[in-house]
């Protein structure tokens, strides 16, 4: 029965690999709300749980990479495709008020950028980094 839960699901029965996925999609939930708290405390439409989801989905797309591969080539192609994806998604958090005539969401976007890239960071096992992250931009 191992082996059949081993083909079906790879390293299911690993304990630490349990444990270090749990930790850093745990983790990656917790800076990304913590980016999205401002956004929510300031009513714009991106807030917590919308981070959330967005640093979730990116920490578990360099997670997927890396546990099938351990290869870094791998996951800086994986890096490059969030970030141009995300960007789209950022896009469509910017709208142009034709009566004011300036743009507004540049900052949610921002913030959505800067959210997916803290999860890629957390999903890449550098969470430190992604620490300081959230506090400088929260500091911004």
């Amino acid at each position: 029965m191992q082996d059949f839960l081993n083909d079906v699901f790879p390293n299911i029965l690993d304990q630490q690999a349990f444990c270090r996925i749990s930790i850093r999609l745990g983790a990656s939930i917790i800076l990304g709300g913590a980016m999205g708290w401002e956004r929510q405390i300031e009513g714009k439409s991106a807030g917590v749980r919308t981070h959330m989801m967005v640093s979730l989905g990116a920490a578990l797309f360099a997670l997927t990479s890396l546990e099938i591969n351990a290869d870094t080539k791998e996951l800086t192609k994986v890096i490059q495709g969030v970030a141009a994806g995300v960007g789209f998604l950022g896009a469509g958090a910017i709208i142009k008020v034709s009566s004011e005539n300036e743009p507004k969401g540049l900052t949610t976007a921002a913030g959505i950028w800067m959210t997916a890239a803290i999860g890629l960071a957390v999903g890449a096992g550098l969470v430190w980094p992604a620490v300081i992250g959230v506090v400088m931009a929260l500091l911004v």
